[in-house]
């Protein structure tokens, strides 16, 4: 059975991307490896240890991912397919808790850019606190790791797997929120 590393934990949409890599490339049923970083995915990949790697390379508000420029500079691989996918932000919190009571925000320093206007303008006077990764922070919360006052930015799904609410929905400042993904192989011999 076929391994795709991915940048991002369970709900991410590194995840999301990996299902639809996977349906592209007949690889359905192939086991999903959350490594949470670009330089986990290359690093699998270059090494043998994953067969594939799905890692998010740049969103149309957010930009340039810098951490997976990074870990390309690095590692060498064969990339095999770039694709959009929508990215749709949500504001999760736990359950009873109300936009009013949170007193910080936590997430992926790009779900944080792609909302910039709405954090600005809802929420300029808390902190905004970068996490390694979206479904994470979800996770997180959920496990009592973040304050319970805490709210997270991040996919719908994550609302679902970590027993989260839905505190506002589709919160990114760019309607068409889409992030293009690389699918990438261990570099063959030439």
């Amino acid at each position: 059975m076929s391994t795709i590393g991915i940048q991002g934990g369970k709900g991410s949409f590194s995840e999301q991307a990996a299902h639809e890599f996977a349906h592209n490339h007949g690889l359905e049923g192939a086991e999903i490896v959350y490594q949470i970083s670009s330089e986990q995915v290359l690093a699998g990949v270059e090494n043998g240890d994953t067969d594939y790697g799905i890692f998010a390379m740049e969103n149309a508000q957010g930009g340039v991912v810098i951490e997976s420029v990074e870990a390309l500079a690095k590692h060498r691989c064969e990339i095999l397919e770039m694709f959009h996918i929508p990215v749709d932000q949500n504001l999760l919190g736990m359950a009873g808790t109300h936009v009013g009571d949170i007193t910080e925000i936590h997430s992926h320093q790009q779900a944080l850019r792609q909302c910039k206007d709405y954090l600005s303008e809802h929420f300029w006077t808390r902190p905004l606190i970068e996490e390694d990764d979206t479904a994470e922070a979800a996770r997180r919360l959920s496990e009592g790791k973040l304050p319970t006052t805490a709210a997270v930015i991040a996919n719908k799904t994550c609302a679902n797997l970590y027993g989260l609410e839905i505190l506002t929905e589709s919160i990114h400042d760019l309607k068409h929120n889409l992030t293009l993904f690389l699918g990438v192989k261990k570099l063959g011999d030439l």
